[in-house]
């Protein structure tokens, strides 16, 4: 199996600190849309008129590959993915 080379990954040439920074918002994130505190959409209307603000929408997957994927640049966990077993 083929070890995961942070030199080579996406990520690489980002600092620690930035690294560290975006994974602490991405499992906020993860967090908060497993609670279902995650904004879509929130419109307001005050005295210069109507305001609206949209994030998109990701799930839980998605977060959890990119976590992952973080974890792995910064030496938390070996592999960004596991293998994939096949049982017969």
């Amino acid at each position: 199996m083929r070890r995961f080379d942070p030199s080579t990954s996406l990520l690489a040439g980002m600092s620690e600190a930035d690294l560290r920074a975006e994974l602490a918002a991405l499992q906020q994130a993860y967090l908060q849309l497993g609670r279902g505190q995650q904004v879509v959409t929130a419109s307001y209307t005050q005295g210069d008129g109507a305001k609206s603000v949209t994030y998109r929408q990701t799930d839980l997957a998605t977060l959890a590959a990119l976590i992952r994927q973080l974890q792995a640049q910064l030496g938390i966990v070996d592999s960004p993915r596991r293998a994939v077993g096949v049982k017969f």
